[in-house]
């Protein structure tokens, strides 16, 4: 059963992360501004798939769009998944799994400190904590769990 103190912090953890997905593919599509402007990292999706490439390297332009892609899917969809609280847990997982990748990559093609500079095995590791939370409060899915029963 789920405390008082605990129901803040996996809110506050879902509503953190599902922005933090979010907010980067604003940026990518230029909703946030041009490239270039204060604030803004990619500003366009091209420096987002450039950026990409550099990630992934071993991949041809082509394949590091198609990945970038997948990536930005992937990102909103987890953002909203966890900002509405439906299939935290898979939200959650797949979260990881994203940031995880995201994190090696940095690591490797761009500097062992990099992932640290952005703290991407920070948010990685916010992933997996969130998936083993028992009860997700002010979500869907509580409230579909509580229609059940």
């Amino acid at each position: 059963m789920m405390t008082n103190a605990s129901k803040i912090p996996q809110l506050f953890l879902r509503m953190a992360l599902g922005i933090g997905f979010i907010l980067p593919v604003m940026d990518r599509l230029g909703w946030l501004g041009a490239a270039g402007a204060p604030g803004v990292a990619w500003g366009n999706w091209s420096s987002f798939v450039s950026y990409t490439n550099t990630l992934v390297p071993f991949l041809n332009a082509q394949l590091a769009g198609v990945m970038a892609l997948i990536a930005t899917i992937a990102e909103m969809l987890f953002g909203i998944m966890l900002i509405v609280g439906y299939k935290i847990k898979w939200a959650a997982l797949g979260s990881f799994l994203l940031t995880l990748t995201f994190a090696l990559c940095m690591g490797i093609f761009l500097s062992p400190r990099a992932p640290f500079n952005y703290s991407v095995f920070t948010d990685s590791a916010a992933g997996l904590l969130l998936a083993t939370v028992p009860v997700y409060q002010w979500s869907i899915d509580n409230y579909l769990l509580a229609k059940k029963r």
